[in-house]
């Protein structure tokens, strides 16, 4: 695969053009044998989804059309630098390549600042903002052992 400016600039007039919609300004593109598979612009407040991030839609998008959980061989073009929640999407996804425009530093200046997420990250569980409390992990371990006994599961 290799880097094309022409999907860069498709996922930034995306992002121009969902600022112009009332949008948030973030587009993404992904990429697979130099053929647009799918196409995304942040749809958080249209869609009342704080999930709905560029690169989210995207990738939902992509993997419902190659009817694939997997995007190997997939690139992903971003007008911006992805967020945690898309940076883990996107390994979770097995996209091969990220190309980005603006930086997570950019975004900062103009309201979009996920550094408290990376802080909240370094800490431990007691030490994060929002409380996080293990509760019934007996019970829990159930469908973990009955996961691991599967023979016939996909794995991902």
């Amino acid at each position: 695969m290799s880097y094309s400016s022409k999907y860069m600039r498709r996922a930034i007039l995306l992002s121009e053009r969902n600022v112009d919609k009332g949008g948030g300004p973030f587009g993404a593109v992904i990429v697979k044998d130099n053929k647009i598979i799918a196409t995304g612009v942040n749809s958080v407040t249209a869609k009342n989804d704080p999930t709905a991030h560029a690169e989210i839609v995207a990738i939902r998008k992509a993997a419902k059309k190659l009817q694939t959980f997997n995007l190997s061989g997939c690139e992903i073009y971003t007008s911006c630098e992805p967020c945690p929640m898309c940076l883990a999407a996107i390994y979770w996804a097995h996209i091969d390549t990220i190309y980005y425009g603006n930086t997570k530093e950019n975004a900062k200046e103009i309201g979009f600042d996920d550094s408290f997420i990376y802080e909240e990250l370094k800490l431990s569980l007691p030490e994060r903002k929002i409380k996080t409390q293990q509760y019934l992990s007996d019970k829990a371990l159930g469908a973990f052992i009955k996961w691991n006994a599967k023979v016939d599961k996909i794995v991902y």
